[in-house]
C-alpha cells in the first residue's frame, strides 16, 4: 500500500509513520509525501507512480472500507476482462445511498442544471445526469474516484490522471478517456464503501449551503468543457448556462421556485475561460484555504496501488 501525503501542512505525516511502525506494517505499507499539494490527480498519481501492480485502488481518505469490498472489486476485474474501471456502491455515514454514478455532463445537462424545471427537464430527461440506484452490476459513463479499482493496462494505455485538475472533474475526465479507448466503466454494487463526505473539500457544504464554491472548482471546470468540447465549446456551455438561468430566474421572480444556484456562479463559470488550459498554481495549503484546521485537504492521504486488505485499516487511520 501507497500512502501520499499532498503537503499537508500538520503533523499528518508523522502520524501516519509512527503507525505504519507501531503496528509493523512497514513490510507493505509505505508512505510517500509530496513537497506540494498538486491537488487530487496528482497525489494520486503519486500514488500510483510509487508501485507496479496488476489494479491500482485509489482510496479518499474520508472513507470507511467494509469487509471484502476490495476483494469484491477484484473479483469484478476478474469477471469483467472488458471493464477498466470499477467503483463500489458508495453509502452515507447513515446507511443512505451517496450517488456515484453519472451520465456525462454535457452542454445540455448544464443548461437543464440552471434552469431546474421540472418540464424541461422530463422533455430533456436523456441528459438527466444522476443515474439510479441498482442492486446489479451497471455500467454509468462515469463514476466517483472517491473509491475505484483501475486497471492496470488502462494506466498502460491512456497515462495517469490529469494533473492540470486540482480537484473536482478529474474523475469525468479520465472515465471519458477509458471509454474512448475502448474500456467500459462498472459499478460493482457488491463491494461496498462509506464515504463521509465534506471531509476532503467544502465544496458539497458550500454547494448546498447555495455559497460561492472555491475558485479551483470553476478552473477545473473550464478545463474539462474545453479539453472535449474545445474553447469554443466551453463558452457555448456558459452561454447555455446562461439561458437556463434566465428561465430559473424568471420563475423565482413569479414566485414559483426557489434559488437554487450558488453565490457568484454566473460569474464564476467564466473562470480561465480565456485560458482554460492553464495549469493550477503549486502551493502548500494553509487553515486560511477555505478548510477547517485539521481536516483533509485534496489528495491527502491517498491509498493506491493496493489489493491488501490491510490498506483499509490504514485508510482508516
Amino acid at each position: 500500500a501507497v500512502i501520499v501525503d499532498n503537503a499537508s501542512g500538520d503533523d499528518s505525516p508523522q502520524q501516519v509513520e509512527r503507525v505504519i511502525r507501531d503496528k509493523g506494517w512497514g513490510s507493505w505499507a509505505r508512505l510517500v509525501r509530496s513537497p506540494v499539494n498538486g491537488g487530487f490527480s496528482a497525489g494520486n498519481n503519486a500514488g500510483m507512480r510509487a508501485s507496479d501492480a496488476e489494479a491500482y485502488l485509489l482510496l479518499n481518505s474520508d472513507t470507511l472500507v467494509r469487509p471484502g469490498a476490495i476483494e469484491a472489486l477484484l473479483e469484478a476485474l476478474r469477471q469483467r476482462p472488458e471493464a477498466g474501471i470499477v467503483s463500489p456502491r458508495l453509502l452515507l455515514p447513515d446507511g443512505r445511498l451517496h450517488v456515484s454514478c453519472y451520465r456525462f455532463v454535457t452542454p445540455i445537462a448544464v443548461m437543464l442544471g440552471a434552469a431546474k424545471t421540472g418540464v424541461i427537464s422530463k422533455l430533456f430527461s436523456r441528459y438527466q445526469v444522476v443515474l439510479p440506484e441498482s442492486e446489479r452490476p451497471t455500467e454509468p459513463q462515469w463514476t466517483s474516484f472517491a473509491c475505484v479499482l483501475i486497471r492496470r493496462e488502462v494506466v498502460r494505455q491512456i497515462g495517469l490522471m490529469d494533473e492540470g485538475y486540482f480537484m473536482y472533474f478529474e474523475d469525468q475526465d479520465y472515465c471519458r478517456l477509458a471509454r474512448k479507448a475502448g474500456w467500459k466503466v462498472v459499478n460493482w454494487p457488491a463491494a461496498v464503501v462509506v464515504h463521509l463526505q465534506g471531509q476532503s473539500s467544502p465544496v458539497r457544504s458550500l454547494t448546498a449551503a447555495k455559497r460561492r464554491r472555491p475558485r479551483y472548482y470553476y478552473a477545473s471546470r473550464s478545463r474539462y468543457y474545453a479539453k472535449h468540447y474545445t474553447v469554443v465549446g466551453l463558452w457555448a456551455t456558459n452561454l447555455l448556462w446562461c439561458v437556463g438561468r434566465a428561465v430559473s430566474l424568471g420563475r423565482e421572480l413569479l414566485g414559483l421556485k426557489q434559488p437554487h444556484l450558488c453565490e457568484y456562479e454566473w460569474l464564476d463559470i467564466w473562470t480561465n475561460a480565456l485560458r482554460p488550459m492553464r495549469q493550477p498554481e503549486l502551493a502548500t495549503p494553509r487553515p486560511a484555504d477555505g478548510l477547517a484546521p485539521g481536516a483533509a485537504r485534496p489528495g491527502e492521504l491517498t491509498t493506491a496501488a493496493t489489493t491488501d486488505r490491510k490498506a483499509v485499516e490504514l485508510g482508516r487511520g
